[in-house]
C-alpha cells in the first residue's frame, strides 16, 4: 500500500484477520530507523514481533513497512556495478498497481505549472491524469506508441485542429440596396416581429404582391401590415422584394 495509508497500528490490526501488509510509510512516523549516516545501498531494520520497519537508501531513502518478509540483514548491500540491491522492494514495486506508477507517469511530461492557486493546481493534475487515462486506454487497444510519442502526437494534433479554427461566415461583399425602407425592414428582423390578430379584414401583402387576393386577420405587431401565418410571415421579414 501507499504511504499514506501506511502505519503500523494498521498493519497490526490487518495482522489479526490474517492479512500480511507491505508498503511504503513516511519518515515521521514513531518506531522508524535513523537514517541520517545511511549511504548507498546501506539497510538499517527495526523488527517488533512480526512487523519490520527498515530503511533502504538508494538515490533517495526509501522507507519500507512490512509484515510478510523476513527481517533483511543489516549492513551495506550493493551488485557488482555498484548498484544499491532491492529488499522487499520488487514485491512491492511488483504488486502496487498504478498507485505509484500513475504518479510516476504523469509526472514524466506533466504539464504542470507553479501557481499560488490551488484550483490551477488541481486542474493541472486533473488535465495530467486525463491524458495518462487515455494514453492507457489506446494501449489496451493495441497501439504501439511510448508515452513520449503519445503526448508528442496529441499535442501536434490539437495544434492541428486550432490552426483550422471554426468556419468564418461569408461577408455580402456587393452593392447596397437602394431602397431603404427594405433595408429597415430587413435589420428589423433581429428585432421583435410578432404576429398579431387584427380586428378588421386586411389583404396579405406578400400574397398581393405575387397577384393573389387573400384576406386574413393576422399581421405583425411590430410592421403593422397583413401576412399569413403559414409562409408570408417569414418571407416578408427575410427578403427585400417586398415594400
Amino acid at each position: 500500500m501507499n504511504n499514506f495509508f501506511s502505519s503500523p497500528d494498521l498493519f497490526d490490526k490487518l495482522l489479526t484477520k490474517d492479512i500480511t501488509c507491505c508498503g511504503t510509510v513516511r519518515p515521521n512516523q514513531k518506531g522508524l530507523p535513523d537514517d541520517s549516516r545511511l549511504k548507498k545501498g546501506d539497510v538499517c531494520i527495526r523488527a517488533r514481533r512480526n512487523l519490520t520497519a527498515l530503511v533502504w537508501k538508494d538515490k533517495h531513502d526509501v522507507y519500507i513497512l512490512t509484515n510478510m518478509h523476513c527481517p533483511p540483514a543489516e549492513g551495506s548491500f550493493c551488485d557488482e556495478h555498484g548498484n544499491a540491491m532491492k529488499p522487499a522492494i520488487l514485491d512491492y514495486s511488483m504488486h502496487m498497481g498504478y498507485v505509484d506508477k500513475a504518479d510516476r507517469m504523469a509526472n514524466s511530461y506533466s504539464i504542470s505549472r507553479r501557481t499560488w492557486k490551488w484550483t490551477n493546481k488541481l486542474f493541472f493534475h486533473l488535465l495530467d491524469l486525463t491524458v495518462l487515462n487515455s494514453f492507457i486506454l489506446l494501449s489496451s487497444c493495441g497501439a504501439k506508441l511510448s508515452h513520449r510519442e503519445f503526448h508528442l502526437t496529441l499535442v501536434c494534433t490539437m495544434l492541428e485542429h486550432a490552426a483550422r479554427g471554426p468556419p468564418h461566415p461569408e461577408r455580402f461583399t456587393g452593392r447596397t440596396p437602394a431602397v431603404s425602407s427594405a433595408i429597415s425592414r430587413l435589420e428589423g428582423a433581429t428585432r421583435h416581429h410578432w404576429p398579431t390578430s387584427s380586428n378588421t379584414r386586411l389583404r396579405c401583402r406578400v400574397c398581393s404582391s405575387c397577384g393573389k387576393r387573400s384576406y386574413i386577420r393576422t399581421k405583425c405587431m411590430n410592421c403593422d401590415v397583413g401576412l399569413c401565418i403559414s409562409g408570408c410571415f417569414q418571407q416578408y421579414h427575410t427578403k427585400a422584394t417586398f415594400s
